[in-house]
């Protein structure tokens, strides 16, 4: 009796023991997983003591743009995060200094394998065309969205879709910050079908509200055609 006694009590033993050893290498294991997680978010970031050909390339949109003044280098230093920050405050963005998903969005980049996907050219295109055009007419959406692409492949403006949008005094959703609202899908369709070649203004470059328009010199422009509440012009 105190054999078989004796003999529980070394199974039972054992059992806490392999219960002990299998609860340490869950929490091993977890550990692992969440600073993969942890480190995975960190390679997603642009911040101060980054290098490479990403943070290249946001300082050569942000120099392009006018909010910085130094070097192209790949080095985020200093300057780049004051840069960044300016950038940030003038878009009304989280003004941190660390170039994450939104701030990137803004930039019109990705911060994960090439440089600027088509995919987040649309998404920026789609949330001009929702800051500007909500409420109007799918094809006026589709135009605005045409307007942004017809100076992007016009000598007077820049050559990107990012660089069109964030020129400074272009458009007024960038100005009182309505350009970081999410889009809807409708305005996601209208900036595919521009960025798929419809162009409802047929090559206008600017356009405006008659009723809000305050700014003297585009209401000199000759009007080409009105969709909605726009009036399109060369």
């Amino acid at each position: 009796m105190q054999k078989t006694d004796k003999f529980k009590g070394v199974k039972i033993a054992i059992s806490l023991v392999m219960v002990l050893i299998t609860a340490t290498t869950a929490v091993l294991l977890y550990t692992d997983i969440l600073k993969s997680s942890e480190e995975a978010d960190a390679a997603t970031l642009l911040r101060q003591g980054s290098t490479g050909a990403k943070v290249r390339e946001m300082q050569t949109k942000l120099k392009r743009w006018g909010y910085y003044t130094g070097n192209v280098d790949g080095i985020f230093g200093s300057r780049t995060a004051q840069a960044v920050r300016y950038f940030q405050r003038v878009n009304k963005l989280s003004v941190d200094g660390i170039v994450g998903k939104q701030t990137a969005a803004a930039l019109g980049m990705s911060l994960s394998g090439g440089s600027s996907s088509s995919s987040g050219d649309v998404y920026l295109l789609a949330r001009l065309v929702y800051g500007e055009a909500r409420g109007e007419p799918y094809t006026g959406q589709v135009a605005i969205a045409a307007v942004a692409l017809n100076r992007v492949r016009n000598s007077s403006f820049p050559n990107t879709i990012s660089g069109v949008i964030y020129q400074p005094g272009a458009f007024t959703v960038v100005a009182d910050g309505q350009i970081n609202l999410t889009p809807n899908d409708t305005a996601m369709r209208a900036a595919k079908d521009a960025m798929n070649g419809w162009d409802p203004t047929y090559g206008c470059l600017f356009y405006y509200n008659p009723r809000t328009a305050t700014n003297a010199w585009i209401r000199q422009k000759p009007i080409k055609l009105t969709i909605g509440k726009h009036v399109f012009c060369a």
